[in-house]
């Protein structure tokens, strides 16, 4: 009996591991913007769905592509995706633009924020099983993202300090205690002077902070802007220009 009752906590403990580095993920090769799924399970199944493009040139060699990570804001949240491509890079593509690099735009669900210690993991975990299924330069994923992206873009530069080339948050804030964990990494931060959802002065924060512990980090500040200061950030060229200049080799 001693026998059997160990075999049975043996199989239990085994079927738990299993059930915690469980994870799927539908694949596209497809050029263009389609959505997709990524799903994890660990004590439950957790589920990310995402906006993904591949750009034109995507599979004609063995070329590999920076991959950027876009956090939306609070209003997107749910189950439609659709509502992903309200803002941002999925914006631009579902209007036709075309980027050089893969896309990745997750949807977060009702309820919750991305800075949440739980969504900063399976984003993680999404990005790490992108990389696995599509030629991704590694030294070469960046992540942006507005109001709440924003706030969850300082989140996962902290939680994961070495595993993005560059950070583009926009109109948040963050924990500015942590800034050195990521001193080193390249960051652009935007912010509207006049937001009143998001006070200029969580970036300020952040901004003086980095530079304390000797980062050059950029801050742009629209002196007429309100909370949508994004807009005008996502349509500068000059920002994917900069964006693609960063490389952690």
């Amino acid at each position: 009996m001693k026998s059997i009752l160990i075999l049975l906590n043996f199989l239990i403990v085994a079927v738990f591991i299993a059930g915690c580095s469980t994870s799927k993920q539908s694949i596209s090769t497809k050029p263009g913007q389609q959505a997709q799924t990524f799903s994890k399970e660990y004590t439950r199944t957790e589920k990310l769905d995402y906006l993904f493009y591949l750009p034109d040139e995507y599979g004609k060699d063995n070329q590999k592509f920076p991959l950027l990570l876009f956090l939306h804001g609070s209003g997107e949240r749910g189950n439609d995706i659709n509502l992903v491509a309200k803002h941002g890079p999925p914006k631009l593509i579902s209007e036709g633009e075309k980027f050089p690099f893969i896309v990745a735009s997750p949807q977060c669900p009702d309820g919750l924020w991305w800075a949440m210690d739980s969504q900063l993991e399976i984003l993680n975990d999404m990005v790490d099983k992108i990389c696995d299924n599509y030629n991704v330069d590694k030294n070469r994923i960046y992540i942006t993202g507005l109001s709440m992206g924003g706030y969850g873009t300082w989140s996962m530069l902290a939680k994961y300090p070495d595993k993005f080339a560059a950070a583009v948050p926009i109109c948040g804030g963050g924990d500015s205690s942590l800034v050195e964990l990521y001193c080193k990494v390249p960051i652009w931060v935007f912010h509207g002077a006049k937001d009143n959802v998001v006070p200029v002065a969580q970036s300020e924060s952040m901004v003086n902070a980095l530079k304390k512990c000797g980062s050059d980090v950029k801050f742009t500040v629209y002196p007429e802007a309100g909370h949508n200061s994004w807009e005008e950030t996502y349509n500068n060229p000059e920002l994917y220009k900069w964006i693609l200049e960063q490389s952690k080799k």
